[in-house]
């Protein structure tokens, strides 16, 4: 059996197993509860009343997270020369395209978007086995194939996040860092919510918000109401 350690025990004493938190109660006990020596991420995941194998079930979009994720993000964009300065200008870290799709090929993928213009999509669509499983493959419908890189570059910065349902049902997303305001986790926590919210597919049947977790990492995971949530949107 694992042993639970001092710390785990410690915050599993402040949680109410029996409780379903609001979503300020869960910002601030997060950072409470929170031991690691490092600026730990704050994770949200949601359980939905969906079935991801159905096309007309598929729960993807984008939100901006109105105080960002708290990590600076990497963004390539691979694009003709005319684009390069207007990129680079945006704030994006790696600028090119033949360069950058051979470095690909040879593995290289140490980048958390990429962004490319339509133009150059037959350059970089054999790159899908890469950078498919990775989640970094260029998508028009979440915005990172587009004609506007400079706008893209910059809300991408600032904490535009891309979310998809996996083949359990389940949301997950960061949503900031523990050392993040409670009420800045609470903001961002409530705009992501109400994206999917949203998002809600039309065949979708019963109850679409099932269950909602906010943890940190290496931290137990609390439970949100989601009747409060539902009704705040």
């Amino acid at each position: 059996m694992a042993r639970i350690t001092k710390n785990a025990k410690l915050a599993l004493s402040k949680i109410d197993k029996d409780k379903k938190y609001s979503l300020s109660e869960a910002a601030a006990l997060v950072k409470d509860i929170s031991t690691t020596k490092f600026d730990s991420s704050v994770d949200i995941d949601v359980k939905l009343g969906v079935d991801p194998r159905k096309a007309d079930q598929m729960v993807r979009g984008t939100v901006s997270l109105p105080h960002g994720t708290g990590k600076d993000v990497k963004v390539l964009v691979l694009c003709t020369p005319d684009k390069e300065e207007e990129a680079k200008s945006a704030g994006a870290d790696y600028v090119g395209l033949d360069e950058y799709v051979e470095k690909i090929k040879g593995g290289w993928t140490d980048i958390d978007v990429v962004v490319a213009t339509p133009s150059v999509m037959g350059k970089v669509g054999p790159l899908g086995r890469i950078l498919g499983p990775r989640g970094l493959m260029p998508n028009p419908k979440i915005g990172t194939v587009t004609m506007d890189v400079a706008n893209t570059v910059k809300e991408l910065k600032q904490g535009k996040i891309d979310f998809k349902v996996d083949k359990y049902g389940i949301v997950h997303s960061a949503i900031g860092k523990v050392s993040f305001d409670a009420s800045k986790i609470a903001e961002n926590a409530k705009e992501f919510l109400k994206t999917v919210l949203k998002l809600r597919p039309a065949s979708a049947k019963g109850s679409y918000i099932q269950s909602i977790y906010m943890s940190g990492t290496m931290s137990p995971s609390i439970r949100i109401d989601e009747k409060s949530v539902i009704s705040e949107n």
